[in-house]
């Protein structure tokens, strides 16, 4: 781990405002290109986009410095901002729409970066984790900690994964599952708590001895940007 990441979980790096927003312009100003896109129009003249471009890059920095456990980055976070950001917005949101960037689109973007982002009481993030039942005879072999939602329409429990839109409005608040895992490898639910430190919180009860990481990192698995 460099210094230079590590420095951006203090303050935002101007360094790292600097790459994104270079890449977020070069990015949007290739896909105008192709698709005969006029970016001054868009926005009213070239300016309001450059001011933006900005926007963006500040707030997601701040956002990141909030969020992402840069002690487990192995990039330094300017190269990789430079590198990747422009691509990983374009997935989120066309050229035309900066202006619609908020908070929610941050977390998309992370995802598709693949960042590792630090599971709080706020952000939707989709967590698994498992850990070995202690007791060599248990019912169970192990024991797991899973993000849910409900749907609105019927109220039925869904699994939330990272495959899933985190925003989506057809499912309320994530919350978290305990299952036990057969031998089989079928789930078996146990109980639903609000927070993760009250699921693990439960499974200690359970399996007095059993280990859950305390502060669980999500990072989406690797998929095309």
């Amino acid at each position: 781990m460099n210094t230079e990441t590590k420095s951006a979980t203090v303050l935002p790096d101007p360094a790292a405002i600097f790459a994104s927003a270079l890449s977020l312009w070069q990015t949007s100003q290739n896909r105008a290109g192709e698709e005969n896109l006029d970016l001054g129009e868009c926005y009213n003249g070239m300016d309001q986009f450059m001011r933006e471009i900005m926007r963006i890059a500040n707030q997601f920095e701040a956002w990141a410095c909030r969020h992402i456990d840069f002690n487990q980055l192995d990039d330094v976070w300017s190269y990789l901002l430079e590198d990747k950001f422009g691509k990983a917005f374009s997935a989120v949101l066309p050229p035309s729409a900066l202006a619609q960037f908020d908070d929610s689109d941050c977390l998309r973007i992370a995802m598709r970066l693949r960042l590792p982002v630090m599971l709080d009481n706020v952000l939707p993030i989709p967590i698994a984790v498992s850990a070995p039942k202690p007791v060599p005879q248990s019912l169970f072999r192990e024991l797991r900690i899973l993000t849910v939602r409900n749907s609105i329409e019927d109220d039925d429990p869904t699994p939330y994964s990272s495959d899933d839109e985190p925003f989506d409005g057809e499912y309320g608040s994530p919350y978290f599952g305990l299952y036990g895992v057969g031998g089989d490898g079928k789930l078996e639910h146990i109980a639903d708590r609000g927070t993760y430190s009250e699921a693990v919180s439960l499974a200690h009860k359970i399996a007095p001895g059993v280990s859950f990481p305390s502060a669980p990192v999500f990072v989406a698995p690797e998929r095309p940007i």
